[in-house]
């Protein structure tokens, strides 16, 4: 069953890039802040996708360059419209933080005006306002209207639904700022004596840096796509079979575990549970036998689960689960459960 799905999933990342691509071309040329994302095959850094009909699509910013990190933590005393509050707001959470126009070296003026800018402050809620309204006006300047449909939300975030010649895909666009300059301090990565992956592949992927992406209202929060693409390339270079198992695994959690088109549990999840298995078993031998290696992440999937408990792969304090429904957690940590005690079915 992997490999049809390999080929569905396949087909609608290119469909969907084909129409995304269109729609933020037209974008940036409405405005220079947004950046079209690039048409690069199945392997585009910019989609990642976390079920087969759910995608999170990252839209680059333009006219950001030469960032540092701030300092000086300083409190913010306003709304996302402007207006002074009388007390602070709440401090960053460990996976986001503030970002000041003034952090880069080079700034479009376009950046500094107040429909994005508070106090010098650049502020996702009205980045994400701004990016709403063109992707609305997009739609309908490039004819599109009968196969993309912006979706309600509860917050800023930009969702729209796009039309495949198999099933309808759910996107959430988001904006990014790609800096690929430096790694951040919140990510103390990788820990010490660990044995995988190797220091020169470390090397590498920090040397890709990060993104930060327009998340939530005040607060831009860490994003590890390009280091994570990374990681999973050469995976079994030794000849090992993570990948298979991964796969399998995803195979299993869409039809078995965790099925629909919203899953509690999203591939992300997996690849992050694989990653810290990989750090835990860095030996090829680890990797020989598929059954046994399928299992151990399996188990260890079951106690995330069952915990409500999964570290970030980069930014050890933030926990994955965190705001995840307990109840649809626990229903999943029971089917796990239930497939481990006889997984015969499946491996043999």
């Amino acid at each position: 069953q992997v490999e049809p799905r390999h080929y569905l999933v396949s087909k609608a990342v290119e469909e969907v890039q084909k129409i995304i691509q269109q729609l933020t071309t037209e974008i940036s040329f409405k405005a220079i802040r947004f950046q079209a994302i690039s048409n690069s095959g199945i392997h585009n850094e910019n989609i990642k996708v976390l079920a087969p009909s759910q995608f999170l699509i990252t839209v680059p910013l333009r006219g950001l360059t030469g960032y540092r990190e701030c300092q000086v933590r300083h409190w913010r005393y306003y709304t996302v419209h402007g207006a002074k509050l009388l007390s602070s707001v709440r401090d960053p959470e460990e996976l986001h933080q503030w970002l000041e126009v003034e952090q880069f070296s080079k700034s479009l003026p376009q950046w500094h005006e107040t429909d994005v800018n508070i106090e010098g402050d650049l502020v996702p809620a009205k980045v994400l306002i701004v990016f709403r309204e063109l992707v609305e006006k997009s739609i309908i300047s490039c004819n599109l209207s009968n196969k993309v449909t912006v979706l309600e939300s509860f917050n800023s975030m930009v969702r729209v639904a796009v039309e495949t010649s198999e099933s309808q895909v759910e996107v959430e666009l988001v904006p990014a700022v790609e800096i690929p300059t430096c790694w951040p301090k919140k990510a103390q990565w990788p820990r010490c004596l660990k044995r995988w992956p190797s220091q020169e592949k470390v090397q590498c992927i920090k040397s890709l840096g990060f993104d930060l992406l327009a998340h939530s209202n005040y607060h831009w929060q860490l994003c590890f796509f390009r280091a994570e693409h990374m990681l999973m390339e050469g995976l079994d270079e030794d000849g090992g079979c993570r990948m298979k198992c991964f796969r399998v695994m995803r195979q299993m959690k869409e039809d078995v575990w965790c099925a629909g088109n919203k899953p509690v549990i999203t591939a992300y999840h997996l690849q992050t549970v694989l990653f810290w298995t990989c750090e835990k078993y860095p030996r090829t031998k680890d990797w020989r036998s598929f059954r046994e290696a399928f299992l151990r992440l399996v188990r260890k999937l079951h106690k995330c689960v069952s915990q409500h408990f999964l570290k970030h792969y980069f930014v050890r304090n933030t926990n994955l689960l965190k705001y995840t429904n307990t109840s649809d957690l626990d229903l999943v940590a029971s089917k796990l459960a239930v497939f481990l005690e006889n997984p015969m079915l499946c491996l043999d």
